[in-house]
């Protein structure tokens, strides 16, 4: 099979913003690696799904192995997996704090030492990290401290890992988004969650889809957190 597309894994990749991620790079003609636990078969040559929990390193294993064998090379890699569990902090259970670090840190930790170790070998990639304005703009009666953990880090390791692979041809940016219309929220909510955005609505799908469309092209942009958050970070 020809190697000359570009070839994008996306984890989280079932729904929401992962399902209109895989849209948009298939609409660019990018080969698409697409994973989640729940993640269907595809009839499209061009896009290869592999089930399974991303927090699991074998499942990382998997993904770029297979990936390789299939496409022969990984370009960008999307770290879109995540989950919110909005409680008050005394609240959080055992339970959650392992899930939510399961997903949002070991889902990037794994994965994205692996791809990297791929785009090493061709002297170039691209890794973005959805991440969320919640770490930069905590809202009162949105518990968030899991979010800001998590995603904070992930804020950090992109810049951290911009500067290491700086010279090496290889970038790393984050998107961090604020409210989205996913699944998640159900549509009488969306008034509501609106009005925490200056803005005054929440985004769409496609907003995210779009920057990090952007930031694939933007071959002088690395170290970056692009907030697509109707102004959210900036203040009210």
């Amino acid at each position: 099979m020809s190697n000359s597309k570009k070839v994008i894994v996306i984890t989280g990749a079932s729904q929401g913003l992962g399902a209109g991620m895989v849209k948009a790079f298939r609409d660019l003609d990018y080969k698409v690696v697409a994973t989640s636990r729940s993640i269907k078969p595809s009839t499209d040559p061009d896009i290869l799904t592999v089930a399974g929990d991303i927090g699991d390193p074998a499942v990382a294993q998997q993904v770029i192995r297979e990936a390789i064998a299939r496409f022969g090379h990984i370009d960008t890699l999307v770290n879109n997996a995540g989950i919110f569990v909005a409680k008050p902090f005394t609240a959080y259970t055992p339970e959650d704090y392992a899930a939510v670090l399961s997903v949002n840190l070991n889902g990037f930790f794994y994965i994205t030492q692996l791809a990297i170790a791929e785009m090493e070998k061709q002297g170039k990639g691209h890794v973005v990290n959805i991440t969320t304005s919640l770490v930069d703009h905590a809202i009162d009666g949105v518990p968030s401290v899991l979010a800001s953990l998590t995603k904070g880090g992930l804020n950090a390791a992109t810049k951290s890992l911009a500067i290491e692979y700086a010279k090496r041809g290889i970038r790393v940016n984050a998107v961090s988004p604020g409210i989205i219309k996913t699944p998640m929220h159900d549509e009488e909510t969306h008034e509501a969650l609106g009005n925490l955005h200056p803005i005054g609505h929440m985004g769409e799908i496609s907003d995210i889809a779009q920057a990090v469309v952007y930031l694939d092209s933007a071959n002088f942009v690395t170290g970056e957190i692009l907030h697509v958050d109707g102004g959210q970070s900036a203040g009210h």
